[in-house]
């Protein structure tokens, strides 16, 4: 019934021209709102505003007018729909307000009232206070170096001769902003984007057909500049013309597409722009492709930035090209992740439907299980060495949940094989998480203030200070928390380690290091003379362990995780609880044996978060394509036309809801390498979720899981901090079984686990209340 009740508003929306709409009704139906943004979220000054009139107020008497000026004569009015459309301009910074009259204020006649609040288009909106130092990147974008916007010294430093120390300074550039640019780019019959010449169509200028079955030369017009301080791109299918020009729209199919990219970076630099900017299974169809620098994770993971600024280039695209009939977004991991988290977080209002590939719910909570990773593959190197179990590759996991080989090489041993997801996947990603000391800013830091650089926190923490919060030691408050994790539990219940390797494992794995006790990284991270000497080698980053002093006498220390923060992730919206309303197709290659970190049990920990909040599902589908032995086919254009039919079939029939209008190809599936459908249905992936027997996709593209479900938690992971039970009531509740402990070993486990064990029946301490 939720899904239901959000779809009527979508299609509301949709009747709208499909704009993320902001309106208030007046009194006798004059209906008043914002097509290019939510209207407390206006940037640049100028918003695209719509006002419907009631059939009892006479076309010409309606007027707007903004902060009491009537700019009735700048909207274009259309008789037939009774709208008056059009750009308002001159807005101020905050609060302005618009105001709709049928020439005769007070007198019972039709009134309608908006306010509209106005920000800066370099931001922010709601993301917070601005990160400086911020590295610009626009000098390496075919943009040029930015313009001075302060002498205060805040910034990139900026020359007479741009990009010279040796000439004089002129100023800096704390924002990155360049002048809007726009160039025509053409696809090549040998597939790739090439600037387009003066003069007659190149002689190797492909064709595309588009969605509306038109056949024409493949040139794309491409807008680029700055917003939120990031480097955006507009793309559209388009005619060779005059770059100054308005947008000639006539090849758009009147589809948006907006583009996400995947990647881990922390923050302080204005990034890049992906290839996604050019996104040809869009741009080939017709669709327009909306960009942004800032919605690239290997710009930053702060996804309440991102978001925000997902918003702004949304609304630049709206006010320039028009509105859309609807937006879909697509990319993978990172990509993905923001999806999810910006869906649930802004419903309607930057996506109407999700294409996420090599999906997780979010971030934030990855870190949980990924910070696990060195700590364990250091106690199966070094602490349990000796153990022959560790020496059989694929046995790692057993405690780690992830999958691991025997045959795949592995650089940290110089290519011989043995590997596992953890290493493969995941080495190196703790530290930068972690590791305030790590990180860089990289190209273009050269003309910041070193010492300003050096002050950075380089850590996904300090990039979201806004949300976690500054500790006493004014570094961000951390979450990470692995108190009474009993590592190994279900390699234990089954046999796989015996209780007094399970014993030496919780005593012996230890934690991280707080933030302030940390020392930089070395070999390999940081190759110095003398990283052959195996005594300088630290892949685990071991330097920043909490270990036990005495081989595990005395149990090593856990870290207890800032509840805070915790709080705070949930609070910020950046934790995907399953609070999402809008189509979903989650594609994936099936990945595991290529040890890749996007491994496949993540689809449905995302669908279980959904399903643990109000046991509805439906609008998610979920398919995999094999990639064994390679990547040779993608579904991702399927998921495009199956989306489309989805939403038409909801614009249709509203009264359906999501589910009711699911095409018939939007069910779970899963293919094979070369594309062919293997098994469609809805018991496809029956026994993940359930006690059913495995479903056919099930069987054929087994899951794996992570160090923490292996360890008691459940499938959707998301547990910052698990609530605590006594050891004596884990041995009654049969929490080892078949394993009895005698009095010796129930002494242990008390020493190991002095304030008790996971207790992942009750709720987790992270989560705040409502949540």
């Amino acid at each position: 019934m939720r899904k239901r009740l959000a779809w009527a508003a979508l299609v509301l929306a949709a009747a709208l021209a499909s704009a993320p709409a902001s309106w208030t009704k007046g009194q006798h139906d004059f209906e008043l709102r914002v097509l290019s943004s939510p209207a407390t979220m206006v940037t640049g000054g100028d918003a695209l505003v719509q006002l419907e009139i009631p059939r009892n107020v006479p076309l010409h008497k309606a007027k707007l007018f903004r902060n009491g000026v009537d700019i009735t004569s700048t909207l274009e009015l259309d008789g037939s729909a009774r709208t008056l459309t059009g750009m308002v301009t001159g807005l101020r910074l905050g609060s302005n307000t618009l105001f709709a009259d049928s020439n005769g204020r007070g007198n019972g006649r039709p009134t309608a009232e908006l306010t509209l609040v106005n920000h800066p288009v370099t931001g922010p909106i709601f993301s917070g206070p601005q990160q400086q130092p911020f590295v610009c990147k626009t000098q390496t974008q075919g943009l040029g170096f930015p313009h001075v916007d302060n002498q205060a010294g805040v910034g990139m430093r900026l020359f007479q001769t741009p990009g010279n120390p040796a000439t004089p300074l002129v100023g800096w550039s704390k924002d990155c902003t360049v002048n809007t640019v726009v160039d025509f780019q053409y696809r090549t019959t040998a597939g790739q984007f090439r600037p387009l010449p003066a003069g007659p169509l190149p002689p190797d200028v492909a064709t595309t057909t588009t969605l509306d079955g038109r056949t024409v030369p493949y040139v794309v017009r491409r807008e680029r500049g700055t917003i939120n301080r990031f480097i955006y791109a507009i793309s559209i299918l388009a005619p060779p013309g005059d770059p100054a020009a308005a947008p000639d729209t006539s090849l758009w199919n009147g589809r948006l597409i907006h583009t996400f990219d995947g990647g881990v970076a922390i923050g302080h630099n204005q990034g890049t722009l992906g290839g996604s900017h050019l996104y040809d299974i869009g741009l080939s169809k017709g669709y327009a492709i909306v960009h942004s620098s800032g919605t690239r994770t290997s710009t930053h993971y702060n996804l309440v930035l991102g978001a925000e600024t997902a918003i702004m280039t949304k609304e630049r695209f709206i006010e320039g090209y028009g509105v859309p009939l609807y937006t879909v977004g697509v990319g993978g991991s990172g990509g993905a992740i923001q999806q999810y988290v910006y869906a649930q977080r802004h419903p309607g209002v930057i996506i109407d439907a999700a294409i996420p590939q090599y999906s997780y719910p979010d971030m934030v909570t990855q870190t949980i299980h990924v910070g696990d990773c060195e700590l364990l593959e250091h106690y199966m190197d070094v602490t349990d060495g000796a153990n022959p179990k560790w020496a059989v590759w694929p046995n790692r996991t057993w405690i780690e949940g992830m999958n691991a080989s025997a045959t795949r090489p592995n650089p940290y041993r110089g290519g011989l094989p043995g590997n596992s997801e953890c290493v493969n996947g995941w080495r190196g990603l703790t530290p930068l998480a972690l590791n305030p000391l790590y990180g860089t800013a990289g190209a273009g830091s050269e003309f910041y203030d070193t010492a300003v650089l050096a002050a950075v926190k380089w850590t996904h923490w300090d990039d979201l200070r806004n949300v976690y919060g500054v500790d006493a030691d004014g570094y961000a408050k951390v979450p990470w928390d692995n108190v009474g994790v009993q590592y190994g539990l279900k390699a234990l219940n089954g046999g796989r380690i015996d209780p007094a390797e399970f014993l030496k494992l919780n005593a012996t794995v230890g934690s991280w290091q707080n933030s302030k006790d940390m020392v930089q990284e070395g070999c390999p991270f940081f190759p110095v003379p003398g990283c052959s000497n195996p005594a300088t080698w630290d892949p685990w980053s071991r330097r920043n362990m909490r270990l036990s002093l005495d081989g595990g006498a005395t149990p090593a220390p856990r870290r207890e995780g800032n509840m805070e923060a915790a709080n705070a992730a949930y609070m910020s919206g950046i934790v995907f609880r399953g609070d999402i309303d809008i189509p979903i197709i989650d594609w994936r290659h099936y990945l595991e044996a290529e040890l890749d970190m996007h491994n496949s049990h993540q689809s449905f920990a995302s669908r279980k978060r959904m399903l643990n909040l109000d046991g509805d599902a439906s609008n998610q589908v979920i398919w995999f394509t094999d990639a064994r032995p390679a990547r040779a086919s993608d579904q991702t254009p399927l998921a495009f036309a199956v989306i489309d039919e989805w939403l038409a079939n909801i614009r249709a029939n509203p009264g359906d809801g999501v589910a009711g209008n699911k095409p018939a190809a939007a069910v779970d599936s899963c293919f094979a390498t070369n594309g062919s459908l293997t098994y469609a249905g809805n018991d496809a992936w029956a026994g993940i979720l359930d006690s059913a027997p495995a479903g056919p996709c099930t069987q054929a593209l087994p899951l794996f899981s992570t160090s923490r479900i292996v360890a008691g938690s459940p499938i959707e992971g998301g547990v910052f901090k698990c609530a605590l039970k006594p050891v004596a009531a884990a041995i009654a509740d049969g929490t080892y079984a078949p394993w009895l402990p005698n009095a010796t070993e129930v002494a242990r486990l008390q020493q190991i686990f002095p304030t008790g064990v996971c207790d992942y029946s009750r709720p987790d301490v992270g989560r705040p209340p409502g949540f």
